[in-house]
């Protein structure tokens, strides 16, 4: 719906000016029985935020008539919308997703010339400014700072932070990235962490030539630099610091044994290096197992959003960035999108060949040819479910995969097909154990499914299959593999209908 300056008389903007910060209001209930005098705070066009002698309170605006010089002009409405947080996704995503969403509601989109990213949004007919929109690059401890002390509106970030709400807007990957010249053609996530940890100094290591490896890295209190850390459990050993992905990934690209972690959207003139597990098991960041999270080293970015009322629009913009059409320019923008995805199974023909080559003396022939029997002319799903460890609780992704996964079976995406629930295990433990296992946490997301969605039909349910630890998707040595491999998969087999023939 677009914004007009007759609508604007209803849902004003959120106006903070200094100068009449410091001046009083006085809301006055339109029966006279309330009056409240205060500093005033904010306004949204549909709630006053002032602070009085009782504290802060929010005030619903059509039940008080507004008096004092600081009482907003709703004639004239501008919300003003401040953005903060990572420099790179900050700077990629933000103006194309803004662009997009003023134009969805018939509006214009104008950047504006000046340090950093800032625009406004006019309304088309007036030329009235409706919104100025602006990014501020920090660090996560000074974005959360900005946020709760009112300096800024919105986090783009990588990691969540409480009390604070979070928005999924997009998936990133880090990725492992060389120089094009260098001649190293895969490295093990094992010897990756040696590396970034300073364990280890030359690529003869880690399967290159005998030189010396430059790490790169960004500056330790960068956004991803931090998840990076966070991931690795210790600090990243850099011989180069960077201000930002694209200087770094330049850097790189001059320097036959440089090396640095960057995201999958940001990688530059450099090559990315195959990462592969400690039992080689190869793990590329496609979009779709960097949705499913198959990829180790995925990277979520989140809208963070501070306990408070926003100004409308920014809600309307909270509301835009989960659609198709926002999802798209996300894509466009270099990063995965978050909308669900398929795959055809045969595509993945890797995934075959590490069932083979994975398979312990306990998988017998049978089991493949179950397994390969369900693949044949299904398709996967992005949407994977996996659990809390040591837990039956779903986590936080998955929560909203089931969500997703919901609303698309109760719109009708999935007529004439069967949806399928795919439980898997790690392969730790015996092969009837883990079969069992699998079948009980696949029938656990059907389970959840159903409360999610009560009013699915019986038919509409998916159908749950279990195959233990017949289709490893890494090395079961390592808890990160086991963790992977430790997930429900969701499919689509075509429902074959027999066509009734007409009687002569």
């Amino acid at each position: 719906m677009g914004w007009t300056v007759g609508r604007a008389a209803i849902f004003a903007a959120f106006l903070v000016a200094e100068a009449a910060a410091a001046q009083d209001v006085t809301l006055v209930a339109r029966e006279g029985s309330i009056v409240l005098t205060g500093t005033l705070v904010g306004f949204d066009g549909e709630f006053y935020r002032i602070d009085t002698s009782y504290g802060m309170l929010t005030v619903d605006g059509q039940g008080v008539i507004c008096e004092g010089p600081a009482c907003p002009d709703l004639i004239a409405p501008k919300a003003v919308i401040r953005f903060t947080g990572s420099p790179d996704a900050g700077a990629s995503l933000l103006p194309a997703l803004l662009q997009r969403f003023a134009e969805s509601r018939g509006l214009l989109f104008e950047p504006l010339e000046t340090v950093g990213f800032a625009a406004v949004i006019r309304d088309p007919k007036t030329g009235k400014v409706l919104a100025e929109l602006s990014f501020t690059a920090a660090t996560p401890d000074q974005a959360t700072a900005a946020l709760g002390d009112g300096r800024a509106d919105l986090i783009v970030g990588s990691q969540p932070e409480k009390p604070y709400g979070s928005r999924a807007l997009a998936y990133d990957a880090l990725v492992p990235v060389v120089a094009a010249d260098n001649p190293t053609p895969e490295i093990s996530t094992a010897d990756l962490a040696r590396v970034l940890s300073g364990e280890v100094d030359n690529w003869a290591e880690v399967g290159g030539p005998d030189m010396p490896i430059v790490l790169h890295a960004l500056a330790p209190e960068t956004d991803l630099q931090r998840a990076l850390t966070d991931r690795l459990g210790l600090p990243i050993m850099a011989d180069e610091a960077h201000p930002d992905l694209a200087v770094l990934a330049e850097a790189v690209a001059k320097d036959p044994w440089a090396l640095a972690i960057t995201g999958r959207a940001e990688v530059g003139r450099t090559r990315i290096l195959t990462l592969t597990d400690s039992c080689g098991f190869p793990l590329l960041p496609t979009p779709l197992a960097v949705k499913a999270e198959d990829y180790p080293l995925s990277l979520p970015i989140f809208l963070l959003t501070p306990p408070r009322r926003l100004p409308l629009m920014a809600r309307e913009f909270l509301e835009f960035v989960a659609s198709p059409e926002a999802q798209s320019a996300v894509a466009a923008a270099g990063y995965v999108d978050r909308a669900a995805s398929r795959q055809a199974m045969t595509a993945d023909g890797m995934r075959l060949i590490n069932a083979i080559q994975g398979a312990g003396d306990d998988i017998t022939l049978a089991d493949l040819k179950r397994l390969v029997g369900l693949m044949d002319g299904a398709d996967r799903l992005s949407l994977t479910f996996r659990f809390e460890d040591g837990s039956s609780t779903l986590d936080a992704q998955s929560q909203t995969n089931l969500s997703d996964l919901a609303q698309l079976i109760a719109s009708g995406q999935f007529r004439n097909e069967q949806v399928v629930l795919a439980g898997f295990s790690d392969g730790s433990g015996a092969a009837e154990a883990n079969l069992a296992l699998s079948v009980e946490r696949a029938a656990r997301v059907a389970q959840e499914l159903a409360v999610v969605a009560p009013d699915l039909g019986a038919e509409a349910l998916p159908r749950v299959e279990g195959f233990g630890e017949a289709l490893p998707m890494a090395c079961d040595e390592t808890a990160a593999g086991r963790h992977l491999n430790r997930r429900v998969e969701v499919w689509l087999v075509p429902r074959f209908t027999d066509t009734p023939t007409s009687e002569n």
